[in-house]
């Protein structure tokens, strides 16, 4: 699709810097006679380049650069609605996908439970003013758990879904973080291209008593988000 093709062309020049944060893109006008089409496809572009959290549009005014990044700390009572909403944006959470899986023995020995125990997975896509930030996986132990996303399903957040099920206060016991790439699943709900970098961050919540509550591991758009590591 050409509009895709423009978008991409003008994400690749933003990210290696041949446009920088705030400036003005070229005219509407300008850009569809570089690239021999119609206005109609270039403001497609636009809106897929927005879409990616890379543009905004001011009406009258034109289309500027926003490579401005999400600052995330990482600490032990973090909470994605709390920090997105914190930088002045809408927090959004949505269930891509669920099932109940056995445990695999790295699972099963963050929650404490024994291989093969049965598990709540969810996968839940994170986005802040429309933009996706994050996907995650999460797992939660079946026989304390086995509702959750029903729950999330409804109230579209982790916070809220464990309040459910009598869990009041949580925190992290520990994160990893790490770097990778973009597969085609995770590149799709993100959009982003396959193979694009991202950041991993995986950890453990527990309660305020130390019991294992459940395992996550969250992809970030390294475009769209700062990890900073709160003491």
């Amino acid at each position: 699709m050409l509009w895709r093709c423009i978008a991409d062309d003008f994400e690749q020049a933003i990210l290696v810097g041949k446009h920088d944060n705030g400036s003005k893109l070229p005219a509407e006008s300008e850009i569809a006679a570089r690239y021999g089409v119609n206005r109609h496809t270039v403001r497609r572009a636009m809106a897929e380049l927005a879409a990616r959290g890379l543009v905004r549009t001011e009406r009258g005014s034109g289309t500027f650069v926003k490579t401005d990044k999400l600052n995330y700390p990482i600490s032990q009572r973090m909470k994605f609605s709390e920090i997105v909403t914190a930088a002045g944006h809408e927090a959004e959470g949505r269930l891509q996908g669920h099932r109940h899986e056995a445990a695999n023995e790295d699972v099963a020995r963050d929650l404490g439970i024994k291989p093969g125990d049965e598990v709540v997975r969810l996968e839940i896509l994170r986005a802040a003013d429309g933009v996706p930030i994050s996907v995650s996986t999460t797992w939660l132990p079946a026989d304390r758990y086995g509702e959750a996303a029903k729950i999330f399903r409804r109230v579209r957040s982790i916070t809220r879904m464990l309040e459910h099920f009598g869990i009041k206060s949580y925190r992290r016991k520990w994160t990893r973080i790490s770097a990778g790439f973009t597969d085609a699943v995770d590149a799709g709900r993100l959009r982003l291209s396959v193979h694009r970098p991202i950041l991993i961050a995986e950890g453990l919540n527990v309660t305020d008593s130390d019991e294992p509550i459940m395992l996550a591991r969250a992809r970030f758009s390294a475009d769209r988000v700062a990890l900073i590591v709160e003491s």
